[in-house]
């Protein structure tokens, strides 16, 4: 099966670039959106990842990780104690997944979001539609190859 492409999103003070380089790996926990929980189930081994900083000032992309375990029921909904707590995903009828992520390359150049809007390459790239607010999204080779080629070389 071919390697599929996506951009998934976090804050970078509840878990950044620099936290997955330390930690190496970790889990996605946490989503609770039908459609992108939807995609991380679609996610295979290998899958490579842009990793974007949002709820940033600018948000943008700040390097790459990819999916090294497949999806998973995520436990977190299970307990009554976390943010993440669902009481109608039970062990037995998950709703709600996971998969983990490992760290690949952090860029030299961090990529804005107002330099990503400025790449033709770009048209239709769903995290720059306006009102965009999935965690995970798919992304085609092309703009992921483009955003990696910016991330490396910077400039325009």
């Amino acid at each position: 099966m071919a390697k599929r492409y996506w951009l998934v999103k976090s804050e970078p003070d509840v878990y950044s670039i620099d936290d997955l380089e330390r930690d190496g790996t970790t889990s996605w926990e946490g989503v609770r959106n039908y459609q992108a929980r939807n995609f991380l189930q679609e996610m295979k081994k290998g899958d490579r990842l842009l990793f974007y900083h949002s709820n940033a000032e600018p948000p943008g992309v700040a390097g790459i990780a990819e999916v090294v375990r497949e999806a998973y029921p995520d436990s977190f909904a299970w307990d009554p104690k976390s943010k993440y707590h669902d009481p109608a995903s039970t062990p037995e009828k998950p709703r709600w997944f996971m998969v983990d992520v490992g760290f690949v390359e952090r860029f030299p150049h961090f990529v804005p979001l107002p330099l990503l809007k400025e790449q033709p390459e770009l048209e239709g790239m769903e995290v720059l539609r306006k009102g965009s607010r999935l965690s995970v999204q798919p992304v085609s080779k092309e703009h992921f190859d483009r955003v990696v080629q910016l991330g490396r070389k910077g400039g325009r």
